[in-house]
């Protein structure tokens, strides 16, 4: 377009020259004409330079949007890759999840099952405690009832605690001073216990001897230790003979070792001076 016009213009300033012979009006015209081609000419000029600089920018830009696209096509792919193996390490800890839930159930099954069963057992235990405390109770009140006239002298006292039931008698209504031997109304109150004794069987019998703090003097017994053994054995013999089970029974001396009372008063020498008889579990 800008060529044409060119052209134009100077063809027309070349036909002017070459004639010479036109008229005022027309090379006026033709000024004229070539006037308003020029200015349009300078327009065009600057309405091209301006396309020319928008097309510069819009490549620019055009260049800048393909670089980001290529740039958000590179994040896509990591996004795509990253939500690759997100998906997986999911689907493992899903996995892994899933395994331990299961596991968890299934110890949770096994423990209510062992819980069930530690019940019953607990139930039977407790059961078969209540059985032995109601024999030990049963026991405890024929005792009381064998042998009231002794309680009611004072010369025997029988206790129960947690099971565990103890006979004690004075050393007096059992054996003259300084003796072993059982006399016989000591062997009239042991005869007492027999037959309540002999209905404990799951129990073991054991005799103790204990002496107050004087100092024996006799030639059969050199101290207390002696004295008090030789008691607690003949009556576990005694009470062997009268068909009680020797394996239940047993024999302790424990001398003045373990008192009662207070030594300093005739009294409390009478109460440690004494023969226990203590029902114990089986070992």
């Amino acid at each position: 377009m800008l060529r044409r016009i060119i052209y134009l213009a100077v063809a027309g300033l070349m036909a002017l020259v070459l004639n010479g012979c036109v008229s005022q009006g027309t090379y006026q015209l033709k000024e004229n004409e070539a006037k308003g081609l020029a200015g349009e000419l300078g327009d065009l000029k600057q309405k091209y330079g301006q396309l020319s600089s928008d097309n510069s920018t819009l490549k620019a830009e055009f260049d800048k949007l393909k670089a980001e696209a290529a740039g958000l096509a590179q994040e896509r792919q990591a996004l795509t890759k990253d939500k690759h193996e997100l998906e997986q390490v999911l689907k493992a800890k899903s996995d892994t999840l899933s395994r331990n839930i299961s596991d968890l159930r299934q110890k949770i099954a096994d423990l209510e099952g062992e819980n069930g069963r530690l019940k019953g057992e607990i139930a039977t235990l407790q059961k078969a405690k209540e059985e032995k405390v109601k024999e030990v109770s049963s026991t405890y009140e024929h005792l009381l009832e064998n042998m009231k006239s002794e309680i009611a002298q004072g010369q025997v006292t029988i206790s129960e605690l947690k099971g565990k039931l103890t006979v004690n008698m004075e050393a007096a209504i059992l054996f003259d001073s300084g003796r072993a031997d059982v006399k016989p109304d000591g062997i009239t109150i042991l005869l007492k216990m027999i037959p309540t004794l002999k209905e404990v069987k799951d129990k073991s019998i054991r005799i103790e001897g204990h002496t107050d703090n004087v100092p024996i003097r006799s030639a059969q017994f050199p101290s207390n230790w002696e004295l008090s053994a030789a008691r607690a054995i003949n009556v576990a013999k005694y009470l062997q003979q009268q068909g009680l089970d020797p394996a239940s029974l047993s024999a302790a001396a424990f001398s003045e070792y373990k008192p009662v009372a207070d030594n300093a008063t005739r009294e409390g020498r009478a109460k440690n001076r004494r023969i226990e008889i203590t029902l114990v579990a089986r070992d």
